[in-house]
């Protein structure tokens, strides 16, 4: 039996590390979701988001990232989900998406960030095709865990060309006035 177990145990580790995904997952509503840990560049607890006139409905606003004016979308809103009061576990997840000329950095506010983890490629299933609900274009795949499913997230999707030319827009007009105040 302890052989058995130790072969088992030897075979976990033998997955190599293309093979490995890894995520960090964060809450949404009542849904886990994940994304690739080397496109997030930080998590932050929730600060001041200011908001700018006539910016797009899913971008919250604006924050302050040590000096460079970042924009701000709502996952809440991007999923059109019914916004909900503050709990304290909000985090801004700030990433790095490729634009069609250059990468864009943009945060995105979740309910709460669960962890970090490393998952195997195999576990991962295609997108359903007859996923429901407003979020579903937006999932790259569905990792099956013991505690229930996790949705990975594509972030290229989630964030299409132009709504990251209005976020970058949004920001940069910020910029600019505070750079003329």
């Amino acid at each position: 039996m302890s052989e058995q177990t130790t072969t088992e145990f030897s075979n976990d580790n033998a997955q190599s590390d293309k093979d490995l995904l890894q995520l960090v997952s964060f809450v949404v509503g009542a849904e886990e979701y994940a994304i690739p840990i080397l496109a997030v560049q930080e998590i932050n607890r929730m600060m001041d988001i200011t908001r700018v006139p006539q910016s797009p409905a899913f971008v919250e606003g604006v924050i302050n990232l040590r000096g460079k004016v970042i924009p701000v979308v709502d996952l809440r809103k991007r999923f059109g989900m019914q916004i909900k009061e503050n709990t304290g576990d909000e985090r801004i997840i700030v990433v790095e998406v490729q634009g069609e000329t250059e990468p864009r950095v943009i945060g995105f506010t979740v309910d709460k960030v669960n962890r970090v983890l490393r998952i195997g490629s195999d576990i991962v299933e295609p997108a359903p095709s007859m996923a429901s609900g407003a979020d579903s274009e937006y999932v790259l795949g569905v990792g099956k865990l013991d505690e229930g499913l996790l949705i990975l997230l594509s972030l290229d999707k989630l964030f299409s060309q132009r709504e990251l030319e209005l976020a970058a827009s949004t920001a940069a007009g910020n910029e600019t006035t505070a750079q003329a105040a």
